[in-house]
């Protein structure tokens, strides 16, 4: 099936390709309790609203009813506070100085309002009433005193004698209806007016709004619960898709399983998506690795080992003492062949899975390197080769490695130098430093490499020989290993051409510098 074009395929949301799957399970799981937490905040402001209101006007109709009272005549005064009760339903009931009851509307007249006996009402009633409580609880709404005749003074009262202005208390009735009252002075009068309301509409109207409110945050649960379904769906979907890769990856039945990259995912399970896909390249990169080189060490033992075998058998069949030595020494040089070839290897399969563990500290390259040619020297492994060192003794040479492992290049290095330079001819080590990078460059007067054939010396059991250099003697392994222990460095090794123009090779070396040097020479 062909590609489509940027502009024919379909364009997903950008919050799927930008936002991260913590800040969508948050958005939409967060949106029902903000809701909730709004519809707390509105029922609480409402109420307190309401109240406030009642409140001012139960100021209001305090004063006016006490000064109505003060401005009639005696005779008129019970026909007032019946009038005034039955309008506004109110109880009025009047104290003098001596806080004695000289009125009482419920007294001249039938009560305005009678409280509610909850015990008489049914369960619904009761479940409204728990969600009060429930409701003033969450809201942090201070505890109110239930309605109750005192023994003594209404403290409203009592608090009237001392103020020019309404005094205003609020109780509960046993419903939990409010319950206002209001006292304030009749002018010219020596008393004071008290004014009851039982507000069972309040109640009523926050009651009203919680169950709009209720409904509400149902809707918004619902939504919320299908968002999160459908963000489900986007989260668990791929996620099977990744699981079904895997699975076939490790069960190996198919090469070509491709395991998917969701490239149009930016978030969390996009970036594990391409991790997933490119540990799966990877390790298919290894085990063709593994194979080849499996299959490299097959082939490479068998030529000595059937050169051994055949002067063995031959061996057996000779009288001639001088041709018995030739085909000891055969089987001896084989043997060591073999041997050689063995330690190479072991050393080349295991040489990753040391470097992991291996902990990494400064070690001076300039140093490293002297230490090693001088070694070289004194033993007289670079026959009649000279090696030559050239850096700046005040530049700081240290770099982040394992000196053992390092050493290890530099000796296959130095080997692939001397075996290919002319007797006498001088093998260059020069040091240069850019910034936090350190190079090493190896420079023979060799024939030189080929550009075609500069990466495949790197390649495991190349082997590309000087006519004149016994045959077997190398394994081929040696710029395979050292490429692998620089690489594992966080480094480079290469094949380059002699900058003056001379035939030859230079093998070279880029090795970050060590970080903490700078550190260490403040301390």
């Amino acid at each position: 099936m062909p590609d489509r074009s940027p502009e024919d395929r379909p364009r997903r949301p950008v919050w799927r390709r930008r936002a991260s799957v913590t800040t969508r399970i948050l958005t939409f799981n967060i949106i029902a309790l903000a809701l909730l937490a709004g519809s707390l905040f509105y029922l609480d402001s409402y109420r307190r609203q309401l109240l406030a209101e009642r409140f001012r006007l139960a100021r209001t109709e305090a004063q006016i009813a006490a000064d109505a009272l003060a401005v009639s005549a005696p005779k008129e005064r019970t026909a007032l506070i019946i009038k005034i009760a039955q309008d506004q339903h109110l109880r009025l009931r009047i104290y003098d100085r001596e806080n004695r009851l000289t009125a009482d509307s419920f007294a001249l007249a039938a009560p305005t309002f009678q409280f509610i006996d909850p015990k008489t009402e049914p369960w619904y009633q009761h479940a409204a009433r728990a969600l009060d409580r429930g409701t003033d609880f969450l809201l942090g709404a201070l505890p109110l005193a239930d309605y109750a005749e005192p023994s003594g003074i209404w403290p409203e009262v009592a608090a009237a004698w001392d103020s020019a202005a309404p005094v205003i208390r609020h109780r509960l009735a046993p419903d939990r209806t409010p319950v206002i009252s209001a006292a304030a002075q009749i002018p010219l009068q020596n008393s004071v007016l008290l004014t009851t309301r039982n507000a069972t509409d309040i109640t009523q109207s926050i009651r009203d709004a919680r169950q709009t409110l209720v409904i509400v945050v149902g809707i918004a649960l619902l939504i919320s619960i299908q968002l999160s379904l459908f963000l489900a769906r986007t989260i668990v979907q791929p996620l099977r898709e990744l699981v079904r890769a895997a699975v076939r990856v490790r069960l190996g039945r198919d090469r070509q399983v491709v395991v998917p990259r969701l490239p149009d995912r930016g978030d969390e399970i996009g970036l594990l998506a391409r991790a997933i896909s490119d540990m799966t390249s990877a390790l298919r990169q290894r085990i063709d690795a593994v194979e080849s080189f499996a299959a490299d060490v097959a082939h490479e033992i068998k030529n000595p080992l059937a050169s051994l075998r055949s002067a063995l058998e031959t061996l057996e069949k000779v009288d001639d003492p001088d041709l018995r030595r030739q085909l000891s020494a055969i089987a001896a040089h084989d043997v060591q062949r073999i041997d050689r070839l063995v330690t190479e290897i072991a050393d080349a399969s295991r040489i990753d899975a040391e470097l992991s563990r291996t902990t990494f500290s400064p070690v001076n390259l300039a140093e490293l390197t002297q230490s090693l040619v001088n070694a070289r020297n004194h033993s007289g492994v670079n026959g009649k080769c000279v090696i030559e060192i050239s850096h700046d003794q005040k530049t700081d040479w240290t770099v982040s490695g394992d000196a053992p492992r390092l050493q290890r290049v530099l000796e296959n290095l130095l080997d692939n130098a001397v075996s290919f330079s002319p007797s006498g001819t001088a093998i260059e080590l020069h040091f240069t430093r850019e910034e936090e990078l350190i190079s090493l460059s190896v420079a023979d007067h060799g024939p030189g490499i080929s550009p075609d054939a500069r990466e495949k010396v790197f390649e495991r059991f190349h082997s590309l020989r000087p006519a004149s250099e016994d045959f077997g003697r190398h394994s081929g392994l040696g710029l395979a290993i050292a490429r692998t222990i620089i690489e594992a460095h966080d480094g480079t090794l290469t094949v380059q051409n002699r900058k003056d123009g001379q035939p030859g090779t230079v093998l070279m070396i880029e090795l970050p510098a060590w970080e903490d040097q700078a550190w260490e020479e403040e301390e």
